[in-house]
């Protein structure tokens, strides 16, 4: 399998799990919004020395993962190529703060290091919690849950239709890809010679097909709004969870949990 069709398969991939029934899909998107927004504050919020304290909040994605039936391991190939650069960031910090911290028998771990591994854990659990979102919830119901937060219409209309013309154009560029392999058998990709007329050509197809779709919007009434998936109410299992949710949160961040366990397990 090619790499564009890898792509798409990939992207229909995440519709599928996002079509899936669990408790966590069953609930409400605005309450998987906001306590999704919640927990990433909440994460970035911790010193940059604060590692026992930020390893508790893994928690929340570890419980949610189970819950909703998806693999840890498939949100970790999903990110594959993000995760690398988010983890990346911290790299310089041990060169930049050696302040020592704590002593292990003979090795001395700087601030530097706790530093790097502190950031590294707020982008991989950040991640995490958006591909959660993503992947219990549909692009329709989350563009409903923006809007209900009065997000102008423009803009979740713009997330919605630039998320769905992602399929589309994959599908201009495996075409286009095909056509060129048969017009330059053995060649090993797009010769640098053709990158400007198979972008330009790519481009004139995008638009043809941008207008066929905005076409077929104005014969089904599309006048600035567009019409989301019906979502129902929230429920107050919905509250509750949202409430419970950004309470825990609050309480990780506020209280030194791991301390306080250590200490009963010593005692």
């Amino acid at each position: 399998m090619d790499k564009l069709s890898q792509a798409q398969s990939e992207l229909r991939e995440m519709d599928a799990l996002a079509a899936e029934d669990s408790p966590v899909h069953r609930l409400h998107p605005l309450c998987k919004l906001l306590v999704t927004v919640c927990y990433i504050a909440a994460v970035v919020s911790f010193p940059k020395y604060d590692f026992t304290g930020l390893a508790v909040m893994v928690l929340y994605p570890a419980v949610l993962f189970q819950a909703a039936g998806i693999p840890v391991r498939t949100c970790f190939y999903k990110l594959r190529i993000v995760l690398p650069l988010v983890c990346a960031v911290g790299l310089v910090n041990p060169f930049l703060d050696r302040t020592p911290m704590l002593q292990l028998g003979m090795v001395t771990i700087t601030g530097g290091v706790i530093s790097m591994v502190t950031l590294m854990m707020k982008g991989v659990f950040s991640l995490m919690a958006s591909f959660l979102l993503i992947a219990t919830t549909t692009i329709d119901s989350l563009c409903a849950a923006l809007r209900k937060l009065h997000v102008p219409s423009i803009l979740t209309t713009l997330l919605l239709l630039t998320y769905r013309y992602i399929g589309v154009m994959l599908e201009e560029v495996t075409i286009m890809t095909e056509a060129y392999k048969l017009r330059a058998p053995g060649q090993k990709g797009i010769h640098i010679s053709a990158w400007g007329s198979f972008l330009g050509q790519l481009l004139l197809r995008s638009m043809d097909r941008a207008q066929e779709l905005f076409g077929s919007m104005l014969l089904r009434g599309f006048q600035g709004e567009f019409f989301y998936a019906d979502v129902p109410p929230c429920k107050p299992s919905g509250i509750v969870y949202t409430i419970a949710c950004a309470g825990a949160f609050l309480l990780a961040r506020l209280v030194p949990i791991a301390s306080v366990l250590g200490g009963l397990f010593v005692g």
